[in-house]
């Protein structure tokens, strides 16, 4: 864990979050300032910076993720489309290595992120 790390804080419930899944390698929640409906994140739980820092297994795995999730939200979204973004170096934000789930509507009607938490949340 990185101390001074958002990311870090949130898989330790230091702050809290709209999680939506989660398994021994990643945690998955929305995004608190959503693009659009459904903008999600997936991080390590394991403090990674960027590309060049994460193991590729960890990588392959939130790709994994990445796929299961894109249908849930496909499906209880009615989204148009679907943008996968990951940035490294300066445009990276929060260095703690993420991958953004960004959902595309040909008609978006905003929600908060509380409405969007209640329809897709991981029920199991």
């Amino acid at each position: 864990m990185n101390n001074d790390c958002l990311f870090c804080k949130i898989v330790y419930g230091d702050i809290p979050s709209y999680k939506i899944y989660e398994d021994e390698i990643v945690i998955v929640f929305l995004d608190i300032n959503p693009d659009s409906n459904g903008h999600t994140l997936i991080i390590p739980k394991k403090h990674c910076l960027d590309m060049d820092d994460i193991p590729e297994e960890t990588i392959n795995h939130i790709f994994k993720v990445a796929k299961e999730l894109k249908v849930r939200i496909d499906n209880k979204l009615n989204t148009d489309g679907l943008t996968f973004v990951q940035n490294n170096g300066e445009i990276q934000e929060v260095k703690h290595f993420h991958l953004h789930l960004k959902p595309y509507y040909k008609h978006n009607e905003i929600k908060s992120v509380k409405e969007i938490y209640e329809i897709l949340k991981d029920r199991d």
